[in-house]
């Protein structure tokens, strides 16, 4: 699991470029450990939650620049339903 290590060692690092499977895989573990926590220790999950909010913000906005998009689209998550669907599809495209 070198690459959740990875998504650690870069906690607030915005600078670079993140590709999709490592993107995608620290959202997968993100998830399951969210999910498992959440049905265990519901305030642990919250903790968890507010811990990887900046890493996974960095994460997003590394995924963003290495796929040739501008860092600044990460506001798109402020628009409720529309906002989150653009970025998802922004985080599928592939690398430039």
């Amino acid at each position: 699991m070198g690459f959740y290590a990875d998504f650690w060692k870069k906690y607030v690092d915005f600078a670079g470029k993140e590709g999709r499977k490592n993107f995608w895989l620290t959202v997968l573990v993100n998830f399951i450990i969210s999910a498992i926590l959440g049905a265990v220790l519901p305030a642990v999950s919250g903790i968890f939650g507010l811990a990887i909010l900046i890493p996974s913000l960095a994460m997003g906005v590394r995924r963003l620049r290495d796929g040739g998009f501008t860092p600044w689209l990460i506001l798109l998550a402020l628009i409720p339903f529309l906002g989150w669907l653009a970025l998802l599809v922004l985080y599928c495209m592939p690398s430039k």
